[in-house]
């Protein structure tokens, strides 16, 4: 059965402000003390890279978390997927690593958390180890940063391009809804824009990757001047400096990195999209440009997001999935960029019912939301939910959301791990 999608999008977060600024006025900001505080130490090798030791003894564990400061954000046009081209190419081999033997290693050792991922704004690596094999995680981390080159030929590129269009038909292509979902950022962003599209990059673009193109831009961005690396767990301070030293500090630093310059127009009309897909429900999107991360209204966008759609007891949960039952499910999201941030709503329909429907309600409750500010409990319910997402994060030394994650999260976007 061949559904459409109706793929909605509209000028402005101007209902964000307007929403929260009388609630959040009223509500008295925490405390500095209620704050929780991770003590870290940072500093930086002559080289570049940044270095955040944060000692945790709880467990004999120690999770490495090493950002690039690169990502679709970096990339030229016609040169879509070579951040995310790189995150494979550095799970391969280098210089003093077999082929394939990074993550076995690893996993020998006893290693959890252990992935990497790339998005629109950066590149990460991370696992966690017991405390006794931190040695193994630096010396495998710091070989691809310094190595890899030497191990990438015409070979293992073409093996990674297939392997990555590969996992372009699996995840976006062949994925109910997953064109629908490119097709928002390409509404959002202008063709050239270094979020246009997706972050997987293209078909044309991953083929026509040459050699010389990734030896160039591994030079320029997977340098130690452009990566910080945070260690976080039970570890000798002294001892931990040594072995970053070894392992790190003799690896050259890279080229200046230029800045990112892209603009991102703003949307001056409503825009729409419908996406014929072969799925059995349809699923309506509604998209705005809403503030860069960590600026004015960014975290405005978060609360909105969780007070529409962020859980059962969300406004539009419980107006279309409970009372109405016109809906399967309905989430709301700020996804916080560097460029511009997209605050998405995403509703599926129940069996029966269509995409007009869906969107009807949705607007039905954006005019009431614009209309009269939320209740200081909803604004209130929203911030918890926040700060225990934070909290359980916390709870973790590495992977997702993990200390040593946030650490680097903030040092990336704000300069400071605190």
């Amino acid at each position: 059965m061949h559904t459409r999608l109706s793929v909605r999008l509209m000028l402005a977060l101007a209902l964000v402000a307007a929403s929260l600024t009388t609630p959040v006025a009223q509500n008295q900001p925490a405390s500095t003390a209620d704050i929780p505080r991770v003590s870290f130490e940072k500093y930086t090798l002559p080289n570049g890279l940044e270095v955040i030791l944060s000692q945790n003894r709880r467990l004999p564990m120690v999770a490495v978390s090493l950002w690039y400061h690169v990502g679709p954000a970096n990339e030229e046009p016609g040169r879509t997927g070579f951040a995310h081209l790189f995150e494979h190419m550095m799970f391969q081999s280098s210089k003093h690593v077999p082929a394939d033997s990074h993550i076995r290693l690893l996993e020998a050792a006893g290693a959890s958390d252990l992935n990497g991922t790339t998005d629109y704004d950066r590149t990460n690596y991370f696992e966690t180890v017991p405390a006794n094999r931190l040695e193994l995680a630096l010396w495998l981390e710091s070989d691809r940063m310094g190595y890899l080159l030497e191990k990438v030929d015409q070979a293992a590129l073409s093996n990674q391009q297939d392997v990555v269009r590969n996992e372009r038909r699996q995840s976006v292509e062949n994925q109910p809804y997953g064109l629908a979902e490119e097709a928002l950022v390409q509404a959002l962003f202008p063709s050239g824009h270094p979020y246009y599209g997706n972050v997987i990059g293209s078909h044309e673009d991953i083929q026509a990757v040459k050699l010389d193109d990734v030896n160039r831009f591994f030079r320029q961005y997977y340098a130690p001047n452009n990566a910080s690396v945070a260690i976080v767990g039970d570890f000798d301070t002294a001892e931990t400096k040594k072995l970053v030293e070894k392992y790190f500090g003799t690896l050259r630093r890279g080229p200046a990195v230029p800045p990112v310059k892209a603009d991102t127009p703003r949307i001056t009309a409503e825009r729409r999209r419908v996406v014929p897909s072969r799925v059995e429900l349809p699923r309506v999107y509604m998209a705005w440009l809403s503030p860069p991360i960590f600026k004015p209204g960014d975290a405005d966008a978060d609360m909105t997001a969780g007070i529409l759609g962020g859980g059962r007891s969300s406004r539009l949960y419980k107006k279309l999935v409970y009372e109405k039952q016109i809906a399967q499910n309905v989430s709301a999201q700020q996804y916080s960029l560097i460029l511009g941030s997209i605050f998405q709503i995403e509703a599926t329909a129940r069996p029966g019912h269509t995409a007009e429907e869906l969107e009807r309600a949705i607007e039905e409750e954006l005019a009431a939301v614009k209309a009269q500010a939320p209740a200081l409990r909803e604004v209130e319910q929203a911030r918890n939910t926040i700060e225990t997402g934070i909290i359980s994060g916390l709870e973790r030394l590495g992977g997702f959301g993990g200390v040593a994650d946030r650490l680097n999260s903030y040092n990336h976007y704000l300069g400071t791990p605190d």
